[in-house]
């Protein structure tokens, strides 16, 4: 069953997704993938990582999998889903699944991205973020840490 629709969490916000909502946050090296987000989608201008609301049966990584072959053109093979955050809300969270590329590749854009950038993640904040993900953000970013190699 289709997550797509707005629901109120016990905090009393607004959010999309039905059942929560995943997005994918792909590492190469020190560089993380950021998505400008449409105009033509809520908070439209600001920078997050491709996502969505989940569906009934979806894990978080397979929500976050298909919304960015959705927005990106992201095959699953090209990345490979680890740690997980998630911020929850009282009945409605969302995850963010940290992957790091195992292959080369080159993001696309559709309706819902005006564009994609490899940002090093130590200058994340230094953009105009998304809320939400800059809110996670502090606590993502030790995840991301995690994963980076070490010289």
């Amino acid at each position: 069953m289709s997550g797509d629709g707005w629901t109120v969490c016990a905090l009393g916000h607004r959010h999309w997704g039905r059942f929560g909502a995943a997005g994918l946050l792909i590492v190469r090296g020190s560089d993380v993938l950021l998505q400008l987000r449409s105009t033509h989608v809520h908070n439209g201008g600001t920078w997050s990582i491709p996502g969505g609301a989940r569906d009934r049966a979806e894990s978080a990584a397979q929500a976050a999998l298909r919304e960015s072959a959705e927005e990106i053109g992201l095959r699953a093979s090209d990345v490979r889903p680890g740690a997980e955050f998630v911020d929850d809300h009282g009945g409605w969270s969302y995850t963010t699944v940290i992957a790091p590329l195992v292959v080369p590749f080159v993001p696309r854009n559709n309706h819902e991205s005006s564009g994609t950038a490899w940002v090093a993640s130590s200058r994340v904040t230094e953009l105009p973020l998304h809320n939400g993900f800059a809110h996670t953000w502090p606590r993502v970013a030790e995840l991301v840490d995690a994963v980076l190699p070490r010289p």
